[in-house]
C-alpha cells in the first residue's frame, strides 16, 4: 500500500472516530448506548496499564494459534489426501459437509460435555472452524493443475510425489494460502465464540462479563482489541504468504512498462 492509501486511509478512520464522537456529546445518548471513543480509549488504557486486560488477550491469542496450527494442518494433510485419492475423497467427503452444516454454537456445549471448560473446547471449535476453508482451497487447488503439465511430468518419468511436490503444490499454493487467510479470519471468531459459553478467560468471555455488568465503554474496548488481534494475526498471514511466494514472483517474467 503506498503511503498516499495509508494517510487516505488514516483521515477516513479519524473522521468516522470525529463524527462518533461528535454524535455520542451531542445527540444525548447515553454511554450504556454508544460510548465516546475518547471514553473507550480510557477505559482501554486503564485495562491495559493496571493488567487487567493483558490476561484475556494472551488467553485468546493462544487459543487462536493453537486452533488455527490445529486445524489448518489437519485441513491441509486432508486435502491434500482427497486430491490425490478418489478413495479417499469419496469416503470423508460427506463426513467434512456434515462437520460444516452442523452450526458451530450447537456444538459447543458437546464440547464442554467431553473436554470441559477452559482451553481445549475452545481451541476444538477453533480448530473445526479453521478446518474447511484450507481444506476446500487446498483440495481445489490441487485439482486445476493444467493436463499439459500433468502429461509433461509424466512423460518425464515422475513419480506420484515428484509430481505432487514439484508441481501440483507450487501450482496451487496461491489458492492454498487465500485459503490460510479465510481461515486464520474465521479462526478468531470460532475463538470467541467459543469463549462465550466455554471459558472464564479471554476476550469472548469478558465480552459476556462485561455485558452483565453492563461496562458498555469496556465491552468496546474489548472489541477492539479482538479487532486489533484479528489485524495483527491477518498480517502475519500476508508476511508469510509473500515470504512463501517470493521464490515464483523472482521467477516470473517481469511486466512491461
Amino acid at each position: 500500500m503506498t503511503l498516499a492509501r495509508r494517510l487516505a486511509a488514516a483521515l477516513l478512520l479519524l473522521a468516522l472516530l470525529g463524527i462518533w464522537e461528535w454524535a455520542a456529546r451531542h445527540l444525548g445518548l447515553s454511554a450504556l448506548v454508544l460510548p465516546a471513543p475518547t471514553r473507550i480509549a480510557q477505559s482501554l488504557a486503564q485495562g491495559l496499564t493496571s493488567g487487567y486486560l493483558l490476561p484475556h488477550l494472551q488467553a485468546t491469542a493462544l487459543k487462536l494459534v493453537l486452533g488455527i496450527a490445529l486445524g489448518c494442518s489437519l485441513g491441509f494433510a486432508l486435502g491434500v489426501a482427497m486430491a490425490e485419492s478418489v478413495w479417499v475423497r469419496t469416503l470423508f467427503m460427506p463426513y467434512v459437509v456434515v462437520s460444516q452444516v452442523v452450526p458451530k454454537l450447537a456444538l459447543m456445549p458437546l464440547f464442554i460435555l467431553w473436554f470441559g471448560f477452559g482451553m481445549t473446547s475452545t481451541v476444538v471449535i477453533t480448530a473445526l472452524v479453521c478446518f474447511f476453508p484450507l481444506l476446500e482451497t487446498t483440495l481445489t487447488s490441487l485439482q486445476r493443475v493444467e493436463s499439459q503439465r500433468l502429461e509433461l511430468f509424466r512423460m518425464l518419468g515422475a513419480s506420484r510425489m515428484q509430481t505432487l511436490w514439484r508441481l501440483k503444490l507450487p501450482t496451487g499454493l496461491p489458492g492454498i494460502l487465500a485459503g490460510l487467510r479465510v481461515a486464520v479470519m474465521l479462526g478468531l471468531v470460532g475463538a470467541v465464540v467459543g469463549e462465550f459459553i466455554g471459558a472464564s478467560q479471554g476476550l469472548g468471555a469478558l465480552v459476556i462479563a462485561t455485558q452483565g455488568s453492563m461496562d458498555t465503554p469496556l465491552m468496546f474496548a474489548v472489541l477492539a482489541l479482538i479487532s486489533l488481534l484479528g489485524l495483527v494475526t491477518y498480517q502475519l498471514t500476508l508476511w508469510l504468504e509473500r515470504w512463501l511466494l517470493r521464490p515464483y514472483a523472482a521467477d516470473a517474467p517481469a511486466a512491461p512498462r
